[in-house]
């Protein structure tokens, strides 16, 4: 699934490190999801949205 999280983390100016722990996950978790690898499960979509201050649907458009 095709996402936006990386833009919008640096446009926060969060690293990776940061993200992850906001949202209580690993940073490998976020690397993953970032780089296609792992769809995160809803909670965590909605978790990584909200600490980015955007909605879902801006995470994840194509």
């Amino acid at each position: 699934m095709k996402n936006k999280i990386l833009e919008f983390r640096k446009r926060k100016g969060f690293t990776q490190d940061v993200l992850a722990k906001k949202c209580k996950v690993t940073r490998q978790t976020i690397n993953a999801i970032e780089n296609d690898r792992y769809d995160p499960t809803l909670q965590l979509a909605f978790k990584i949205a909200q600490v980015l201050n955007v909605k879902v649907d801006d995470l994840f458009k194509p």
